[in-house]
């Protein structure tokens, strides 16, 4: 099959995020040809400007529309593209050279319709971007379901780092109006029709992911939300370890309170977990500073989610 790449890039008042990606872009070692859609989901910002800096580098196309939201926005791309095989990329992330040589030689000798790919906090990146990368891709914290080698069951792509041929995506029309946990939707979807996933492990992506810890409070609260509505949705996916944050967070709750009565017992356990996270995140990126806050983000990746998972649950 002859692959041709079209690249999907919704974008939301971030001109500065959309040049660093285009100049990635610009850096493949992949030599056949490939376009690049970047599309304006009604922003103030326009990054119309910097789209302009790169049209001699890339097949560059940019479009402008209102608001809709990044899902709509994907779709509105792949409507757009000429491409037989959409990448959809999220406009806060950094793409390596490799990248589409990765995902064209492994979709040749395995095929699928539909493929994710990991991300990674490149060298560039804040400490606490680095922390909030450990949390969100480490054993320890997610059990690897956003991108290890060792996930089990079939793979869900995350809508940051997504491969969509244009045969799925016609046939079941692209991401649905959820504003999150589309993405996992879109991959039930499309197993439920016959379609198979792959984790490309080697075509990972530099994700920035959120600044700050109230941001980053709100998008693992937006997951936990996002989960009971694809549980209700689709029953036979429900895991008993979607319950996991909120139990661990109610848990630490019930633990401080009872050391205040002199039973440290259950305290001590979670003091053990994260003794565990802080070496962890101390082995992947060698920075005393980036494992500390590797606790912290821990925390507000199970306190957001956990709760967010609970009110959702709640209101069913």
């Amino acid at each position: 099959m002859n692959i041709q790449f079209s690249i999907i890039v919704p974008v939301y008042n971030r001109p500065k995020e959309v040049d660093e990606l285009l100049e990635s872009l610009t850096k493949q070692t992949f030599k056949d040809s490939f376009e690049v859609l970047i599309v304006e989901d009604g922003s103030k910002k326009s990054s119309e400007e910097i789209v302009k800096n790169y049209v001699s580098k890339l097949n560059l196309k940019y479009f402008y529309k209102e608001n809709s939201g990044a899902g709509a926005s994907r779709n509105y791309g792949m409507e757009k593209a000429s491409g037989n095989y959409f990448i959809i990329l999220d406009s806060d992330v950094i793409v390596p050279p490799q990248y589409l040589y990765e995902v064209k030689k492994t979709l040749q000798e395995n095929y699928t319709d539909a493929f994710g790919g990991p991300d990674a906090a490149h060298s560039s990146f804040t400490t606490l971007q680095k922390a909030i990368n450990y949390s969100m891709t480490s054993v320890l914290t997610t059990g690897g379901i956003r991108g290890k080698k060792k996930s089990v069951g079939k793979f869900q792509p995350r809508s940051f780092n997504f491969g969509l041929s244009k045969t799925a995506f016609e046939k079941v029309k692209g991401f649905s109006n959820m504003k999150t946990g589309e993405d996992i939707d879109l991959t039930f979807r499309l197993i439920t029709n016959g379609f198979k996933t792959q984790l490309i492990d080697k075509a990972f992506v530099y994700h920035k992911r959120k600044s700050t810890l109230k941001q980053f409070f709100k998008q693992t609260f937006s997951f936990g939300t996002a989960r009971p509505i694809l549980n209700k949705k689709y029953p036979k996916t429900a895991k008993l370890t979607y319950w996991f944050p909120s139990l661990f967070s109610i848990g630490l709750d019930i633990a401080i309170i009872a050391a205040f009565f002199s039973y440290w017992y259950l305290l001590a356990f979670y003091g053990v977990y994260f003794l565990c996270v802080f070496f962890d995140s101390l082995f992947q990126n060698k920075n005393l500073k980036v494992a500390f806050l590797s606790i912290i983000t821990t925390l507000t990746q199970f306190y957001g989610y956990g709760i967010g998972f609970i009110q959702s649950q709640c209101s069913k």
